[in-house]
């Protein structure tokens, strides 16, 4: 089928951007109404000039997302299976273990598809209609291009309202693992999954872990705010932090972390509660560090969040900030993409001069290259992470 777009609507395709919007559609010409979901079509400019194949949902906002440029090769399950192969090839060329995000939705021209690899283990998640209609496919091409054990579908996110599809954890073939396996920069790992957040893991965070371990004070005190299992507590620990503390609001997560503590003959102080709470408890009790992580979950999903997640990331700073001894180290991130990295930084230094602080910024981070960034879409830069030491006065 075609989908034509309106005068003028072909500009961002052409830049690079893969997303065509439904107000962009001629809908007089080619009406949406036509399409079932899923559906291939041939997306072409006012004039009729090729623009892409590209897979349709006509009831979502993004209503045709592009999966091939070339006019000479339609979408199959081959190209599906290149695209992992071509993925493949540079995780495999970055990471000495199979260790890391092997598909990372439009980045790697597979627009709705996330692909984490934990070993032998592939745990994927499907965000659209269209990746949703082609699972087989990239099923077949999982078992024959990366030949895993097992391939889990951690379908639950938050996306899949929105292209009406259901939540749901199957698994693909293999058996399914109560507990998954990391190795994340040279240090062993396990990770729920079921009960578990996104596929199990954060592997967008390791570069800034790693960056951490350069950056930390010798003997350090470390407070992990938002820890989920730990990763910064323990690669904290692991490279000479005397003490951590976790904080979560989920009993699970810190079971996880004090396990992987355990793994490696230590051990974190687990306190379970809302972030902001058990900051204000800690500082009421006295208690002071030489560095904070805050790694907390994306406080501005849409974009009219934005002024209540600045102020909640003003304030989750303003608190930790409090708790640090004079030269401190203060990790502050951010995953809310509608959050820009001038925001966050604007944020750390309200929190810093409303508490009598001179913070310098040691360090920029952004995620892992394993999450690489499409050029032309904003979107797919959304981690920011600020390594700032904490001065008094």
């Amino acid at each position: 089928m075609l989908l034509r777009l309106r005068k003028g609507e072909d500009r961002r395709l052409r830049a690079g951007h893969p997303w065509v919007f439904s107000n962009e559609v001629d809908t007089a010409s080619t009406p949406l109404t036509a399409f079932t979901p899923a559906l291939t079509a041939r997306v072409v400019s006012d004039r009729d000039a090729f623009l892409g194949y590209a897979y349709v949902n006509p009831h979502a906002l993004i209503s045709a997302r592009l999966l091939s440029r070339d006019e000479r090769r339609e979408p199959d399950a081959a190209l599906l299976a290149g695209r992992i192969g071509r993925a493949l090839r540079l995780r495999a060329r970055l990471y000495p273990t199979p260790h890391y995000r092997l598909v990372f939705g439009e980045s790697d021209e597979l627009p709705g598809l996330i692909l984490d690899r934990y070993g032998d283990v592939v745990v994927g998640q499907i965000a659209t209609a269209g990746m949703e209609a082609r699972k087989a496919d990239v099923e077949a091409a999982v078992r024959e291009v990366v030949a895993p054990r097992t391939l889990v579908w951690k379908n639950d996110g938050s996306a899949r309202d929105l292209e009406q599809l259901p939540k749901e954890l199957t698994v693909a073939f293999g058996a399914l693992p109560e507990t998954l396996e990391i190795v994340e920069n040279g240090i062993a790992f396990g990770a729920p999954l079921g009960q578990g957040q996104k596929t199990g893991w954060f592997y967008d965070q390791a570069a800034n872990r790693a960056r951490l371990r350069d950056l930390l004070p010798q003997g350090a005190r470390v407070l992990d705010v938002c820890s989920y299992a730990g990763a910064w507590a323990v690669t904290a620990l692991q490279a000479g932090a005397r003490e951590a503390v976790c904080v979560d609001a989920s009993a699970s997560a810190l079971e996880a972390a004090s396990r992987n503590a355990g793994r490696h003959g230590m051990q974190v102080e687990p306190l379970r509660g809302d972030a902001f709470e058990v900051l204000e408890a800690l500082a009421g009790a006295g208690r002071r560090f030489d560095a904070i992580v805050l790694d907390p979950p994306a406080f501005a999903k849409r974009r009219k969040d934005l002024p209540k997640a600045q102020a909640a990331y003003r304030k989750l700073n303003q608190l930790a900030l409090r708790l640090l001894d004079d030269e401190g180290l203060l990790v502050s991130c951010s995953c809310s993409w509608h959050l820009p990295e001038s925001e966050l930084l604007a944020a750390i230094q309200s929190a810093a001069r409303h508490v009598s602080r001179f913070v310098q910024v040691l360090a920029v981070g952004g995620q892992a290259p394993d999450h690489p960034l499409h050029p032309a879409i904003p979107e797919t830069r959304y981690l920011k992470a600020f390594f700032c030491r904490v001065l008094t006065g």
